[in-house]
């Protein structure tokens, strides 16, 4: 199906913005501006077209102008009015620049200079215009429907006066002339929507943030592709138009990914599918401790989570990664929501999870994903639907990767003595020497109560006893402690999630929220 609609291309360099008219398929999103085209009979001049007017004694010469050289655009025709002089032509539209009035050059004229030499031009007047396809909108040019006489005025208020060319001017002869009608060989010209610019959206991104800053755009937003080519700020009239263009066009760039991926999963073994993959932004601190953001291309493959900088397109870039981290060994952790009624909601309240984490940037949908050695990576999506996403696949993408590993065996010490700390899917912990191979312990992970760690290298493990129902604690020492914390939360709640699958589907908070809103 094709959505189409009419926006605002704003340029942020004039802070103009133009009417435009946007197009989306299923695989591009395609801007398209108005132009007068040639339709029939020889066209010397796509460009420019020169018509002579004849003025009438009622009605002039049927048109209104705007604009003009004080204003930084030329003076345009803003108004035509059905069968007068200007009308009967075919050839004048509602945009056309005013280029020449009988041969004298206006195109940096202001406007009372271009009204004051087409109101004294005699009867027959030529003028050569040339349709302005980028009419800044405070011009409040009436879009209509194509074609000369159907661009009536929409009646809305300018900032700049309409000059009416329609009244009688200083006409040297009051006699009636003949109108102003098209010649047979004349060609004829028709007021159209072109294709300007098209976006593919296979791997694209959406932002709606403005360049360097935490403000979202309002109402506004751009569509970059893959290479880099991007919309501009397209700017929406109304709130509910800008969301349901997001959804839209965010919708189809999921189904293409969709598709890039099934394409991906053809050429991996069963056990290295790509799960999830897509466009987030990532929190960098700067320098003077200002909040950047950089575009990231996430993937969950496999047993890895991946980091790039540009999505990979073929089975090679897979090495190319700018990180990848063991899935058992990461924590995926949603930070706030930005609920309906404008509130925070911090998600780890709700999670259990202690907050340690400068929270200070304005975006909503953020989540961190912690890794070994402390680590963490903080992103933030666009789009409250896509924060769901990464969290249900985040989640699959362990339990999967849990499954499949089955056990994780970590080298750890304690007074002296090297050991191995297994954790198990089937059996929960087991501790051994690691030159006997003898196990020292073993727990059940029902049998785990509570742990505590130096947030260094050592943790103690509180275990219930199932004779004594006393608790043991059991004290170890891990070069990465962070990464095995994370592996026995990533075991457990595959666990769980093996039990009790409505368990971890309680447990979502993104889905929660984003699906009621």
């Amino acid at each position: 199906q094709t959505k189409t609609g009419m926006a605002l291309l704003y340029d942020e360099v004039s802070e103009n913005a133009y009417d435009i008219r946007l197009k989306l398929t299923k695989e591009v999103l395609t801007i398209q501006k108005q132009d007068v085209v040639c339709v029939s009979g020889s066209d010397h001049s796509a460009n420019h077209r020169t018509v002579t007017l004849r003025r009438q004694p009622v009605g002039g010469l049927g048109l209104s102008i705007k604009g003009g050289a004080e204003h930084k655009v030329p003076v345009v025709i803003s108004k035509i009015f059905k069968d007068q002089a200007a009308d009967q032509t075919g050839m004048l539209f509602i945009g056309d620049a005013v280029i020449q009035v009988n041969g004298i050059n206006v195109e940096s004229a202001t406007h009372e200079e271009v009204v004051h030499l087409l109101r004294n031009a005699g009867d027959e007047v030529t003028i050569t215009v040339q349709y302005l396809r980028e009419a800044p909108s405070f011009l409040k040019l009436p879009l209509g429907s194509p074609g000369p006489s159907s661009d009536h005025s929409s009646g809305t208020s300018s900032p700049l006066f309409d000059s009416g060319l329609h009244l009688n001017g200083n006409s040297t002869n009051t006699a009636p002339s003949s109108p102003s009608s098209p010649i047979a060989n004349e060609p004829k010209y028709e007021k159209r929507w072109l294709d300007a610019l098209s976006v593919p959206l296979s791997m694209a991104r959406i932002s709606r943030y403005k360049t360097g800053t935490d403000k979202l755009r309002s109402n506004a937003f751009e569509v970059l592709a893959l290479d880099g080519v991007s919309t501009g700020i397209l700017q929406l009239y109304t709130a509910q138009e800008s969301a349901d263009w997001l959804r839209a066009i965010s919708t189809n760039i999921s189904d293409l990914t969709l598709q890039n991926m099934k394409m991906a999963n053809k050429c991996c073994s069963p056990s290295d599918q790509v799960i999830h993959m897509g466009w987030v932004n990532e929190r960098l601190e700067g320098t003077d401790s200002s909040q950047l953001y950089k575009y990231k291309f996430l993937a969950l493959k496999g047993s890895s989570f991946y980091i790039f900088s540009t999505p990979p397109v073929s089975t090679l870039d897979w090495v190319r990664a700018e990180k990848i981290y063991n899935l058992c060994e990461v924590l995926f952790k949603i930070h706030k929501l930005w609920l309906a009624d404008d509130c925070w909601l911090q998600a780890n309240l709700y999670l259990g999870i202690h907050q340690d984490y400068d929270l200070e940037d304005q975006r909503p949908y953020c989540f961190s994903v912690l890794v070994g050695h402390g680590k963490s990576h903080y992103f933030n999506v666009e789009l409250g639907n896509e924060l769901a996403v990464w969290e249900k696949s985040f989640q699959r993408a362990i339990f999967l990767e849990v499954q499949r590993t089955g056990s994780k065996t970590y080298v750890c010490s304690w007074q002296g003595d090297t050991l191995c700390f297994t954790v198990d899917f089937a059996l929960g912990f087991t501790c051994f020497d690691s030159k006997t191979k003898n196990v020292l312990w073993r727990f059940k992970f029902s049998q785990l109560k509570g742990s505590s760690d130096d947030g260094k290298t050592r943790v103690k493990l509180l275990f219930q006893n199932l004779d004594t129902k006393q608790i043991e604690t059991k004290e170890l020492e891990f070069q990465d402690l962070t990464a095995v914390l994370h592996c026995i939360h990533s075991f457990i709640a595959a666990k769980v999630a093996s039990v009790d699958p409505v368990f971890m589907d309680s447990q979502s908070i993104a889905r929660k929220y984003m699906y009621s809103n």
